[in-house]
């Protein structure tokens, strides 16, 4: 890898990490058309780490929400009255709902990494998720929002956000999917799916860069990762705000056409031989 594709890498990771397009799905995209393997060791820890870009800059965004949750979250361990502010049950819902991904992606680590890595997968992912995506927009009422955020609606679409260990399934496309039949608004679900992302996504970050660190300074090296990481924190931090005025005015119509067409390009160069699936 040079420092170009680490820069390119890192900007599509920052534009799609909270996108709802799947940023794993266009990662591996793009790796295999740069001529990659893409179920190489380090080229899969290299996409993981590089996802801390983006978490970083959702917690530099939401640096005063998180300011007014942790403390509020640590005085209701240790003192029962505080135990019923909204922001000590908001911290709980995001662990509860973080959980979920973290039991998923210690279980099947290995098919992770490896078989679901398939471009095939991703375009699958792609299209057939889209149509969850659209049935979420069309039957969202909309009638609840930030402040009726249970650990229930976390716990499930924590669960639901389990799917998005499947490239092209997306992550954020997961959490607002299942946001939305929980009946939250779009501007809610996408918020909590900023904050479920925090633990999931740094955690993943922390566990490659362990225990792949001397794969990753043997392969794409960890020059090229660090640059990737940077670029992605800043282009996500642009990302974040710009999408969180435009899902307050619109649906998500827009990605789900995105999501479809670019899922079918890919069917058809992979079964023309164009490309290959791994």
């Amino acid at each position: 890898m040079n420092i170009f594709e680490a820069v390119l890498l890192g900007a599509v990771e920052g534009i799609t990490e909270f996108l709802p397009v799947s940023s794993t799905g266009h990662l591996t995209i793009l790796e295999k058309l740069l001529g990659y393997d893409i179920d190489d060791p380090d080229i899969t820890a290299f996409t993981v780490i590089i996802q801390s870009g983006a978490v970083l800059a959702t917690i530099l965004f939401l640096r005063h929400d998180i300011a007014r949750i942790v403390p509020a979250f640590l005085r209701g361990l240790v003192n029962r009255a505080h135990r019923q502010h909204l922001d000590y049950r908001f911290g709980w819902a995001v662990i509860l709902g973080s959980v979920p991904i973290v039991l998923a992606a210690l279980l099947f680590k290995d098919t992770i990494e490896t078989t679901l890595r398939s471009l095939w997968f991703v375009a699958g992912a792609l299209i057939l998720w889209s149509g969850v995506m659209a049935f979420a927009d069309h039957a969202a009422t909309q009638v609840r929002h930030e402040e009726d955020v249970t650990w229930k609606d976390t716990l499930i679409i924590g669960a639901v956000q389990c799917m998005a260990l499947i490239p092209g399934v997306s992550r954020s496309g997961a959490t607002m999917s299942a946001g939305l039949l929980r009946d939250l608004d779009r501007v809610a679900v996408t918020k909590l799916s900023f904050f479920l992302s925090i633990p999931a996504l740094l955690g993943a970050s922390v566990l490659q860069g362990v225990e792949e660190y001397d794969r990753i300074a043997g392969g794409v090296g960890w020059v090229n990762t660090i640059t990737a990481t940077v670029v992605s924190f800043v282009v996500a931090y642009f990302a974040v705000s710009w999408l969180l005025k435009f899902i307050s005015g619109h649906t998500y119509s827009m990605f789900i056409a995105y999501r479809l067409v670019l899922g079918a390009v890919l069917m058809v160069l992979l079964a023309t031989g164009t490309i290959e699936a791994q």
